[in-house]
């Protein structure tokens, strides 16, 4: 693939995209510039990668290809302050900063051809999930291409509608922290019961591992598969009676519902 891939900012994300993209050989790591302000970074993302790196965001913005913007929120506008009116307007510009939509993105960098993605921290190891959408001022062409480096980081879905994107910030952007209680709550609780913990961890991981793996591959509702675990008078029902009279689901509905209105506030 004869594109360059430019990024403003090195953080954690963008080192997940960065290595998705050199383990699938998507393009040869010189064809990828990130522009980063910590020289200790930089060297990092050099020396892992073999990739070209900056600490000029101009240096980045006029490159011609895709330009990942992966900065944190609350240095979005100055960095765009920067880059605005800077950008090659063949350039997709491809944010992966949170709470910002396509508009504000638009606003601050007078540039239309933008695409918005919503990943998650599980990209990382590449079993992430990325949601994502875009103005009708990308090229298909070029949409082919993201689709294929976010498919480097787990799973991908495009929407034509950008309400979705903030529906996903809350359900699986947020949904890892969620998970990760989920999991430090069952493995305290065999603490509590007298299990050793690296037991009660293993024991935890495989069981969420196994669960998550038996509903994707079966495809029956959760429900269905719960039931079958349930006996009558047993252990799992005592559970779920109690888990029950505490809110237990209306609690992770709840705090779904919290995450998706803050994310309209800071939208």
């Amino acid at each position: 693939m004869d594109l360059k891939i430019s990024f403003v900012g090195g953080g954690k994300m963008a080192e997940a995209i960065i290595s998705g993209i050199v383990n699938s050989e998507l393009v040869s790591p010189s064809q990828i510039l990130v522009s980063e302000p910590i020289e200790a970074r930089r060297s990092e993302l050099r020396s892992n990668y073999s990739i070209e790196v900056t600490g000029n965001n101009l240096e980045v913005s006029k490159q011609q290809g895709l330009l990942f913007l992966a900065v944190k929120p609350q240095n979005l506008k100055q960095v765009c302050d920067e880059i605005n009116g800077k950008i090659h307007k063949e350039t997709s510009l491809v944010s992966i900063v949170a709470g910002a939509n396509l508009d504000s993105i638009r606003s601050y960098t007078n540039h239309s051809n933008v695409v918005r993605v919503m990943p998650n921290t599980p990209a990382q190891i590449g079993e992430g999930m990325a949601v994502w959408t875009a103005f009708p001022e990308v090229p298909n062409t070029t949409l082919s291409v993201i689709e294929k480096i976010l498919d480097t980081l787990g799973k991908q879905f495009f929407v034509k509608e950008e309400k979705y994107l903030d529906m996903s910030t809350a359900l699986s952007a947020s949904g890892p922290a969620y998970v990760f209680m989920f999991i430090e709550a069952l493995i305290d609780a065999g603490v509590y019961l007298g299990m050793p913990r690296e037991m009660a961890r293993t024991l935890t991981l495989q069981t969420l591992l196994g669960s998550t793996k038996f509903v994707d591959d079966t495809g029956k509702h959760p429900a269905e598969l719960k039931d079958m675990v349930t006996s009558p008078a047993g252990t799992t029902i005592e559970a779920i009676l109690s888990l029950e009279n505490d809110n237990f689901r209306a609690a992770v509905i709840n705090g779904v519902v919290a995450a998706y209105e803050r994310s309209l506030e800071l939208g």
